[in-house]
């Protein structure tokens, strides 16, 4: 006996006609012409069935505030830094928690289940830290949520950063965050990577730095990163986000790069729809696109994740938690238009920043948590194509959020009635 069982699904590897068993929130049986009755069961026919969208890279923290208390005009990186600095002292606890929990409601709706959000510590009330913490126990019955210790103002920089980030780790912060680009020099980000690895080290922790967020090729705080999780032994516990100066290294130099990222198993998130809209802003043209180099890295092995980054805040003011959005700018932007590549986009907002997050359980296999999306596509090329519909999000084995299938009835003579967008199919898959 099942609680629930799902027929007929296709996975994202390509197997179709799998019957999905789960009791008591795990997957107890995959199999086709799977026996045994279920308290429920849901007929895939022949839909996409995958893993739940993970977003490695978030500030939920600043998320839904555009326009507080001032939109940011011209759209850049600095302007956005500092309307969040004139935000900050008018927070509220409440507020935070209020509109993170908005947040949350929508990422289920898009079947995103797991968050890594970085948070602002450079703040003597911790306030953001107090409220997200506080989400993170409300929303631990449906989302996976992570949070890192970001020194938003330098760890250096900012006085009283070093003695800030400490305290939020004692509060239960999950995550060591830096942003060594944004010190006062090139020398002081070096040092910070290494006191925030070794930080990391000590306490047994994960560590994810904003790294190399920047036009600027002699920016190379990655190298360093690489280095000292080696020298730490931090091997695949590191993940640098944006990693955005690599688009504009000497070939030559990467070339030596990304086999010392990769030796050091330190992961890369790119932020497709945040780089390519502020990266790139000094130039006339030709015009960088703004996005590190992620077919290079997968090449050498290197996990890889897209992350949504921002979502009506003071630096972006689109986004709508679809990480499906993110994986079709990522594959623009890098001219990932090949079909194995295609594929590795959709990995790029599923297993690729799940295996980053560490995530337990995850995977349509036996024995992992039952958490799914019923997608309205015949393989992840086609959900990135449609941006898919979330039929059914499922977690712990139980269904928390519906959608109806898209249709759209036509009235044209001569012509049906109805129009289903998934029935539009390549002779591939």
């Amino acid at each position: 006996m099942f609680d629930l069982k799902i027929i007929n699904a296709t996975l994202p590897d390509g197997r179709t006609g799998l019957d999905i068993g789960i009791r008591a929130g795990r997957i107890t049986a995959l199999e086709t012409n799977l026996g045994g009755d279920a308290g429920e069961t849901i007929n895939a026919a022949g839909q996409l069935v995958s893993p739940p969208f993970v977003d490695c890279h978030f500030h939920m923290d600043a998320t839904l505030s555009l326009g507080l208390p001032r939109i940011n005009e011209s759209g850049l990186l600095l302007e956005g830094i500092r309307i969040w600095g004139e935000l900050k002292p008018l927070l509220t606890h409440e507020a935070v928690i209020e509109r993170a929990m908005a947040y949350c409601d929508l990422a289920v709706s898009q079947g995103l289940l797991a968050i890594r959000t970085h948070v602002d510590i450079c703040d003597e009330r911790l306030l953001g830290v107090e409220a997200l913490l506080e989400v993170k126990k409300r929303v631990a019955p449906y989302i996976d949520l992570q949070l890192v210790a970001f020194p938003q103002d330098g760890y250096f920089r900012y006085p009283g950063a070093v003695d800030l980030l400490n305290r939020a780790l004692d509060l239960g912060v999950d995550v060591v965050g830096g942003i060594p680009h944004f010190e006062r020099t090139m020398s002081d980000g070096a040092a910070s990577v290494k006191a925030l690895c070794e930080i990391a080290a000590e306490r047994g922790l994960l560590v994810d730095l904003h790294c190399d967020e920047t036009d600027d090729p002699m920016s190379r705080h990655i190298e360093t990163l690489a280095y000292e999780t080696q020298r730490l032994g931090l091997n695949g516990r590191v993940n640098g986000s944006h990693l955005t100066s690599m688009h504009s290294m000497d070939n030559y130099y990467v070339s030596k790069l990304l086999p010392l990222i990769a030796e050091a198993e330190v992961s890369a998130t790119a932020n497709p729809l945040i780089n390519i809209g502020i990266q790139g802003r000094h130039d006339t043209y030709p015009k960088r696109r703004g996005m590190t180099r992620i077919p290079e890295m997968l090449t050498y092995g290197i996990t890889c994740a897209f992350g949504h980054d921002c979502v009506m805040d003071p630096w972006y003011s689109l986004g709508s938690g679809d990480m499906l959005e993110v994986a079709s700018m990522g594959l623009h932007v890098a001219q990932m238009t090949g079909r194995a590549a295609m594929r590795q986009c959709f990995d790029a907002v599923t297993t690729g920043p799940a295996k980053i997050m560490h995530l337990d359980g995850y995977g349509i296999a036996v024995g992992n948590k039952a958490d799914m999306v019923v997608l309205q596509a015949a393989d992840p090329i086609e959900a990135i194509r449609l941006r898919a519909t979330r039929l059914k999000v499922i977690k712990s084995g139980k269904v928390i959020a519906n959608s109806a299938p898209r249709r759209t009835s036509l009235s044209l003579a001569g012509r049906p009635e109805e129009l289903d967008p998934s029935a539009m199919r390549s002779q591939f898959t």
